[in-house]
């Protein structure tokens, strides 16, 4: 696997406050094996402002991700924009540094961004425990697990 190609920033050239925007590396999000749950669609977009604070490099902006998902519920792909408004980050600036490498931080956030159980809508109403129909298509002829269950017992409790 290629090395993802980072977002550096020259410290040494800049004065104040610089404006980046656009894209990195598709790899840069390296979410190692996923078995198809998430997978990157392009690379990290960022609309950043850097400013220099004395001797701290902050950073503030807007990143994200499209990916494409397989839904936890119904196992359908659909496309997600993982997005985080309200990115912050924070660099000390040690003596003699010329370049900070922003990306580890963007990744983090993105990866933060994105859903645990990842969900087509709502509304999705996921697979028929019997016959694994989906049942955002139309209901299935099996009817439900019933009382001869595994799980039956439990769903008994709390009942009069």
């Amino acid at each position: 696997m290629a090395t993802p190609e980072p977002l550096i920033v020259d410290v040494a050239r800049l004065v104040r406050v610089e404006q980046l925007r656009g894209e990195t590396d598709p790899s840069a999000l390296d979410l190692g094996p996923t078995d198809g749950q998430i997978e990157p669609l392009g690379g990290i977009r960022y609309e950043l402002r850097v400013e220099r604070l004395g001797h701290e490099l902050l950073v503030q902006g807007r990143v994200s991700q499209k990916t494409a998902c397989l839904c936890s519920r119904c196992a359908g792909r659909f496309e997600l924009e993982a997005e985080e408004r309200a990115f912050v980050a924070l660099y000390p600036l040690e003596t003699g540094a010329e370049f900070i490498d922003l990306t580890p931080e963007m990744r983090e956030a993105i990866i933060l961004a994105l859903p645990g159980y990842p969900v087509c809508r709502s509304s999705c109403r996921g697979l028929c425990p019997v016959c694994g129909r989906n049942l955002n298509s139309g209901s299935c002829t099996c009817g439900s697990p019933g009382a001869s269950g595994a799980w039956s017992v439990l769903d008994r409790l709390g009942r009069p």
